[in-house]
């Protein structure tokens, strides 16, 4: 029989402790021998408000090792700025929607083809393009209106309609809105006033009819896409949300709540292995929105 020290067993018993706290939301997002991984992030002003973060993001993202990048909000970049951060992170494929205001952007280990951006009809706008066969659409919806999302939701699936029928959809990003899949979390009612105070501006339409908003997603999901971390939850299951982050940020952001997600229809989401909010000791001081990263066993 072999005998511990007192030492010994107590570093074993912190060990195990820290092991089983680490639910899926706090794994760090190791590469793995996945075929395909898509991460998506909104990286908070483009870093423009915490610039000295970037480098730490950059050194996280190539990390990752990820084959399909969606970002939003890249404030102050160029096309040429994306190129270069891409390439740090082993993309040659890059496409950023626009120069103004808050741009998306998407890079790829892998050719970007039938690129589509669109500014008519979207607060943010819409990115698409082809990546593999599969197409990728970049999501940043109206940050304060439920309506102005529902328009935005209807328009992307008239724009999906134009796809061929059997076409692989991943809808990720930044949508600004709540998950009937998450409603239990938000009973703790913390969140309604906080959306009414917002509300108060005349241009803002958080809440409907009093209450969080879930009809976006739900017209989503009745197109048969599939919210894959909702969908990859174990028994063990913690919610923390994507936003906000703990990263140092003035005013008041109400409580955790998640606005990140990633969407797919059905070939795409039988193929999915893993799907998770990554919350960590780097993530939650990099911006204020925390990323989604998908992994999936493709054909």
């Amino acid at each position: 029989m072999q005998f511990f020290s007192m030492k010994t067993i107590a570093s074993l018993l912190l060990l195990a402790l820290m092991t089983s706290s680490c639910g899926q939301q706090g794994e760090k997002a190791s590469p793995t021998d996945s075929k395909l991984r898509v991460l998506a992030y909104n990286v908070w002003y483009g870093f423009t408000k915490v610039p000295d973060r970037k480098g730490a993001w950059l050194d996280w993202m190539k990390e990752q090792e990820a084959d399909v990048v969606l970002l939003q909000e890249l404030n102050g970049y160029s096309p040429e700025m994306l190129e270069e951060d891409a390439a740090f992170w082993g993309h040659p494929h890059t496409v950023l929607l626009k120069e103004e205001g808050f741009p998306t952007g998407i890079t790829s280990r892998y050719p970007l083809e039938d690129i589509q951006k669109n500014l008519e009809g979207f607060h943010h706008g819409l990115i698409r393009a082809r990546i593999q066969g599969v197409y990728y659409y970049c999501i940043h919806l109206h940050p304060s209106n439920w309506e102005v999302r529902n328009r935005e939701i209807r328009l992307i699936l008239e724009n999906i309609e134009g796809l061929p029928k059997d076409a692989d959809i991943v809808l990720a990003g930044d949508f600004n809105t709540f998950s009937p899949h998450d409603e239990a979390f938000y009973s703790h009612g913390l969140l309604e006033p906080f959306f009414a105070k917002l509300d108060e501006n005349p241009k803002a339409r958080n809440l409907k009819d009093g209450k969080l908003d879930y009809s976006v997603l739900q017209t989503l999901m009745d197109a048969d896409f599939t919210d894959l971390e909702a969908k990859m939850r174990g028994e063990d299951y913690t919610f923390t949300g994507s936003f906000p982050t703990r990263i140092e940020k003035a005013g008041e952001h109400g409580d955790l709540r998640r606005l990140d997600y990633v969407f797919t229809n059905e070939r795409l989401t039988r193929q999915v292995r893993r799907a998770a909010i990554i919350a960590d000791e780097t993530t939650q001081i990099l911006s204020d929105h925390l990323p989604v990263i998908v992994d999936f066993d493709v054909d």
